[in-house]
């Protein structure tokens, strides 16, 4: 068996490496001249970390990343609305990393060439069309495969193909202006928060564990704003510089006890913005040979730290029932069946804010902030939504700990 995996990102490279583990032939196909470590930080749950964990890779993530302890929820004011353990600390058996989407790229990317050889990474090889064994890519070449997976992301030409009138993402009207700033450590240095609610939000973590050595935190954020009075955005590109008059002076009275926003946004090296966008779900990923994986199969809102982490398991699954069914096509339907109807139902949990819902309530309940947290809102409202989300995205503490593992001896 032949495998053409289409996109050298995190899903694609993942699939290179379960693949590779699992025995099966493949190569990775990537349209840009060359793999760039590009994005800021994000966050890899333990059911991610697992599978990489299981492919060889716990050391040279926890090399670089932050194993995550506590997530807090607040709002506008920085007062607390929810704690919850993270990890280990929540009793996983596997972290949380907080991490550098490039550094976790380059730890990806270097296992693929070191395990497979660095002839089987293709750059400059934009995809144009696929048929029932073959890629046909913009130069004009034709890849032969018995196996075609399109990893080629939220604007997937691949997808594109199977549904020509899907046209662009579908845009929530917010804006993400993102961040990494190096600055004092905030509440312990392995913590994650998100304050603010579903139209106004700051999200902020640290990602580097070379930083912490020094006594310092490398801080990952997010400044997240609805736009208004406004027909479009500008294209969503990882590399598109932001400005900070577009969203500086919403944040200018965000100074908590822990954490001076404006500060950290005013220090950033370098900012980027990004449009929240997704796709509605398919009711189909798998055509023949070609099936869909990663955001070009479920693109979903950064929502609940899920996007890297789901297009990880796709990579995994996939590779298990390629290894251990009799017949390709009923490999693809059995991974399609797996993975499909759970991430269709987690794309829409994110539009409704997922865990985030918390803020959003207590919001809508005390816009001005509150002296009393149980009059706002229950423990057992916060702990059902937190617990539901876990569910629906399938890192529910018990069922990962007890499940088997995806590896499959070549």
């Amino acid at each position: 068996m032949r495998v053409a995996i289409i996109g050298g990102g995190i899903g694609g490279l993942a699939t290179a490496l379960s693949l590779h583990a699992a025995g099966i032939d493949c190569d990775v196909y990537e349209a840009v001249p060359q793999i760039k470590p590009l994005g800021v930080g994000i966050n890899l749950l333990p059911h991610a970390v697992r599978e990489l964990s299981e492919l060889g890779l716990a050391d040279a993530l926890a090399a670089t990343a932050i194993e995550t302890e506590k997530l807090i929820y607040a709002n506008r004011f920085g007062q607390e609305i929810w704690q919850e353990p993270r990890g280990r600390a929540a009793g996983y058996n596997w972290p949380q990393f907080s991490i550098h989407r490039g550094a976790l790229q380059v730890i990806l990317l270097e296992a693929v060439t070191s395990r497979l050889g660095p002839s089987r990474v293709h750059t400059g090889a934009q995809a144009r069309r696929a048929g029932a064994s073959s890629v046909i890519f913009q130069s004009g070449e034709t890849v032969e495969a018995d196996v075609i997976v399109a990893a080629d992301g939220i604007h997937s030409a691949l997808r594109a193909q199977f549904y020509p009138d899907e046209g662009p993402p579908k845009w929530n009207r917010r804006v993400l202006w993102r961040g990494v700033t190096e600055a004092e450590p905030f509440l312990g240095g392995r913590t994650m928060v998100m304050a603010g609610y579903q139209n106004q939000k700051f999200v902020c973590y640290p990602i580097s564990r070379e930083a912490t050595a020094r006594g310092r935190s490398l801080i990952n954020w997010i400044a997240e704003l609805r736009i208004g009075g406004m027909a479009d955005w500008r294209r969503e590109d990882w590399n598109r510089v932001g400005r900070l008059e577009d969203f500086l002076p919403d944040f200018e009275s965000w100074h908590f006890g822990w954490l001076d926003v404006p500060a950290v946004i005013r220090d950033a090296s370098h900012i980027f913005e990004y449009p929240m966008v997704d796709r509605d779900p398919v009711a189909r990923w798998t055509f023949d040979r070609v099936t869909l994986l990663g955001d070009a199969a479920h693109p979903m809102y950064p929502i609940g730290s899920n996007g890297a982490s789901q297009a990880i398991l796709d990579a995994r699954i996939l590779a298990h029932a390629l290894a251990t069914t009799r017949s390709i096509n009923a490999a693809l339907a059995l991974y399609e069946d797996n993975r499909r109807p759970g991430t269709s139902r987690l794309v829409l949990a994110n539009r409704a804010n997922g865990p985030e819902q918390v803020m959003q309530t207590v919001h809508e309940r005390a816009p001005n902030g509150f002296t009393q947290l149980s009059a706002v809102v229950s423990v057992e409202e916060l702990e059902t939504t937190a617990e539901r989300y876990k569910q629906i995205a399938g890192f529910d503490r018990e069922a990962l700990n007890a499940r088997e593992s995806l590896s499959v001896r070549s």
